[in-house]
């Protein structure tokens, strides 16, 4: 069998959903993309919030600035993103909206302040009805309502290695020697 090919494309605002896409890369392989906007949110924390509640409520979806080649070239898709209002960020609608992911493994991967994924896997499996969709990931970052923004690193981050490490291995998705 050949080896899969992997893209893990990650929405990122405080660095911490980067931090474990990198950790994902490092030991399952594939392809890093970073969702970025056409029009950035705003820099600031509560700005963005609302902005993001009016987006949830009237359906809007932020054009993308990312945009990714030849994604029928890739079997596995990683999806990474913060938990938003209890949400999937409106970004990671639009991408998972724009991109046919049928017939692919979709992997959904979460960092949060601390009260979990809320809707957001659910979302990912209704949103990608003729996709396989794995066991997610998810775990605490920071909380930048408190100012807590890059919060996996150094030892955090040897924690989140061993968590990544683990789910890859359960979810059999870790890299071949």
């Amino acid at each position: 069998m050949s080896p899969k090919k992997i893209l893990i494309v990650y929405l990122s605002r405080t660095g911490n959903t980067k931090a474990v896409a990198e950790i994902i890369q490092a030991n399952a392989g594939g392809n890093l993309v970073e969702l970025q906007l056409e029009k950035p949110y705003p820099a600031d924390y509560q700005t963005t919030v609302q902005q993001v509640v009016e987006e949830n409520e009237s359906g809007y979806l932020p054009p993308l600035k990312t945009k990714i080649d030849s994604i029928e070239n890739y079997d596995v898709v990683f999806v990474g993103f913060p938990t938003w209002g209890m949400k999937l960020p409106p970004p990671m609608k639009s991408f998972l909206k724009q991109y046919d992911l049928s017939g692919k493994t979709i992997i959904p991967f979460n960092t949060n302040a601390g009260y979990g994924i809320g809707s957001s896997f659910q979302t990912v499996k209704e949103l990608c009805p003729n996709s396989k969709v794995l066991e997610g990931f998810e775990m605490k970052g920071g909380v930048e309502r408190d100012g807590q923004l890059l919060v996996i690193n150094d030892a955090k981050r040897k924690e989140a290695e061993m968590k990544v490490k683990k789910w890859l291995q359960k979810i059999k998705m870790v890299k071949q020697e």
